[in-house]
């Protein structure tokens, strides 16, 4: 390969220039001489790399590859070290299949249960989601194997994604649906971000410069492509101009006419058109396979597994029914055991290597009937009643539940969190015929659960990949014990969900009314109870806490607490830390998750668990300075086995950040003044007389309140003169 430099780039015709910012085709960005085309693939929890090279949407089967459980499950794994390594055997599996970039992870948030492509979304909390994506990006791209972290951003919906408009507050997009992005930026170095389909704020996100150039470029330093999605570019030019470096997939001769016609007629400046095609031919030169290798797809199979084992969340274990034995006659129910939901649709489809199913890894003693019909939600009266009468007469029953893959895909919204009326119905039924009832659930996200007081145990898999028959039967039967914990909280009902009012009701407009209060910051901010809080989740063995201890230190906080394995069985307890700011006002979440930590105890063993949370984890975005804010002053730590389970907590001043009042104005209260008296203020205070003011009309208990909310300029009418508040004011800020 040549030397890949803008010298180079200048040197190749026009037409080859404006060939390379338009993919070749469907899956290979375009070649020139001496630098050859190159392949990507979609690959979020294995490849889906097309057999056939014409068969370009995939009507086909794609290659043979492992699927690994989709995101939704991984990241209830809140395992750092376990995504790292899926992005390893992702990596090794693209490289023996000649692939340079791989088109994941998927990061945007869960906003509403009813988003289609929840499964492939790791969280509703962003820190979570952040350090879930950087670890499987660095995993993927320590093996020679570029990512595309998507979709860059505000894609929260699926029905008209792509002519709809994410209407978002600045506050909103920086905190929640940009953090994430921004932490997998600047610390995992994407080879590509794939720009998505919708518009922000009125603007098409393609050809957004202050999203594609201001923020990710010019304020995160990315230095990588940015790509579009499949069909996301309206306006190629504006594109480009914007900062899109690819059109994916080109339009043929009909992208590199529109480009050689724009540079022509001064539409588009050349310099520009050899940046975005520089980068193109940097991307191949540096993620362009070396060689193509073997890989043990049987190994990879059962690393799926064990990610699975390490990610299901055992949501419920009445009585301590779970973990079975095998000596138990145990009633298997649900055609979902048979025909698991083990991966999502669309681009996330893979053609699995050797699926197991539950059926196929049951238990000697279990007996299968098949009770309900996947492919519609009618009832049929025949096959409930055979799994009636073997649940009447087993000892347990494992009730299989969950969506059917035409409930919920990339490319459409859902309806409805419920299960398909087939399977309720019949889930009630079995509860009557048997006390002892366990439902383990396939789904790809959020399910209403009228029948959880029915029911002794519910175990989540989501879609828990090829091996989700083996991990199901682990989990089931004890080998391993349970240590997932929910990345996205369950609501009672629907309706209960802060965008219930408005999600989808507008074919041209997504508003975010709710702003920060996504997931469990607003089931916290309105007391609202959930059927399962954010990270949920439990185990066959107990853990307590105690000796949290919080420090400031020069440039961060520390906090440090004991962690012990208090039950019979060895297992592993995820430590949640969460911040409350209780001096900053303005709209604030009760508390948000600020770093967590998972550890592996045996019985009766204890660790000290540490942790350093830094400035960023008590700041929120100033829109007004365009810049995150800090405030010193009263926090509370609170740490916990979930966002409502919370075990330890410790109130502290923070000295790290700057003084709340960082500049006293006119507009300055004076409740606010006296909370935050430092000695410059107090010396103010006495120099210009204003203290003694205040001590008098404040004495009076019952004037305190009235005239500690007011504001210093308007103090005049208390006989205060402006020339004194101004001197005051200067004092002060000098």
């Amino acid at each position: 390969m040549p030397n890949i430099d803008l010298d180079f780039v200048q040197h190749l015709t026009l037409e080859e220039r404006a060939a390379l910012v338009s993919g070749k085709d469907f899956w290979f960005a375009a070649k020139v001489p001496g630098v050859d085309k190159m392949m990507v693939s979609d690959g979020p929890s294995g490849l889906r790399k097309q057999a056939d090279p014409d068969d370009a949407v995939g009507l086909n089967k794609s290659v043979d590859a492992v699927c690994f459980p989709c995101s939704a499950l991984t990241a209830s794994s809140f395992d750092e070290q376990l995504l790292f390594k899926l992005g390893n055997h992702l990596g090794i599996a693209a490289t023996a299949e000649n692939i340079g970039i791989l088109l994941g992870p998927g990061v945007n948030i869960k906003r509403s249960p009813l988003a289609g492509r929840n499964f492939e979304y790791f969280s509703e909390d962003p820190l979570l989601a952040g350090r879930m994506a950087t670890a499987y990006v660095k995993g993927v791209q320590e093996e020679g194997v570029g990512v595309s972290v998507k979709h860059f951003a505000t894609n929260n919906r699926e029905d008209q994604r792509f002519t709809s408009s994410s209407n978002v507050d600045e506050r909103t997009l920086r905190e929640i649906y940009l953090a994430q992005f921004e932490r997998i930026v600047k610390e995992a170095k994407p080879a590509t971000i794939m720009c998505s389909y919708n518009k922000l704020n009125g603007i098409q996100v393609s050809q957004n410069q202050r999203l594609l150039t201001h923020i990710l470029r010019d304020e995160w330093g990315f230095e990588g492509l940015v790509m579009s999605d499949w069909g996301a570019v309206v306006d190629h030019v504006a594109a480009i101009k914007a900062g899109l470096d690819l059109e994916m997939p080109g339009k043929g001769a009909e992208s590199v006419n529109e480009i050689v016609r724009a540079v022509n007629d001064g539409h588009l400046q050349e310099s520009i058109l050899d940046k975005a095609a520089l980068r193109v031919l940097k991307m191949v030169e540096k993620w362009q396979p070396k060689h193509a290798v073997n890989y043990d797809k049987e190994e990879q199979h059962d690393f799926a597994r064990q990610l699975a084992d390490e990610s299901i969340v055992l949501l419920q274990n009445k009585h301590h029914l779970l973990p079975l034995n095998d000596t138990q006659s145990i009633a298997v129910i649900g055609e979902l055991a048979a025909k698991p939901r083990f991966q999502g649709g669309g681009s996330s489809h893979v053609n699995a290597h050797r699926l197991v199913t539950p059926l196929e890894a049951m238990p000697a003693s279990a007996t299968y009937a098949q009770g309900y019909q996947l492919e519609h939600d009618k009832i049929d009266n025949h096959l409930a009643a055979q799994a009636v009468e073997l649940a009447e007469r087993s000892d347990v029953v494992v009730f299989f539940a969950g969506f059917p893959e035409a409930m919920e895909s990339e490319g459409f919204d859902k309806q409805s969190i419920a299960l398909p009326t087939n399977q309720n119905d019949l889930l009630d039924q079995i509860t009557q015929a048997n006390s002892h009832v366990v439902v383990v659930l396939q789904n790809g996200s959020v399910v209403e659960m009228p029948w959880a007081n029915q029911v002794d145990g519910i175990v989540e898999t989501y879609l828990a990949g090829e091996a989700v028959g083996e991990s199901t039967w682990d989990i089931l039967l004890g080998k391993v014990n349970p240590a997932g914990k929910l990345s996205e909280s369950f609501p009672l009902r629907l309706v209960d969900n802060p965008t219930a009012l408005t999600f989808n009701t507008d074919r041209d407009n997504e508003t975010y009314h709710e702003g920060l209060f996504v997931g469990y910051r607003y089931y916290d901010k309105k007391q609202l109870p959930t059927r399962f809080p954010f990270g949920h989740g439990l185990s066959y063995t107990t853990f307590g806490y105690q000796g949290l201890n919080v420090e400031n230190q020069s440039d961060h906080v520390h906090v440090s607490l004991q962690v012990t394995n208090t039950g019979e069985r060895a297992g592993k307890e995820v430590v949640q830390v969460y911040v409350q700011n209780l001096v900053s006002q303005i709209e604030m979440p009760v508390k948000e998750l600020r770093d967590f930590a998972k550890v592996d105890l045996q019985p009766g063993e204890a660790t000290t668990v540490e942790f350093n949370l830094p400035r960023r984890a008590f700041a929120w975005y100033n829109s007004q300075t365009d810049a995150w804010q800090t405030d010193n002053g009263q926090y509370t730590i609170l740490v916990g086995s979930s966002s409502t389970d919370l075990r330890l907590s410790q109130s502290f001043k923070l000295t790290i950040g700057t003084p709340f009042l960082s500049r006293i104005t006119g507009e300055t209260y004076v409740s606010d003044l006296l909370a935050n008296r430092t000695p410059k203020i107090d010396q103010a205070l006495e120099t210009t007389g204003l203290g003694k003011v205040f001590d008098q009309l404040l004495a009076n208990q019952a004037n305190r309140a009235l005239f500690a909310n007011i504001p210093l300029r308007s103090f005049t009418v208390t006989g205060v003169k402006p020339e004194t508040i101004s001197k005051f004011i200067q004092l002060v800020n000098n």
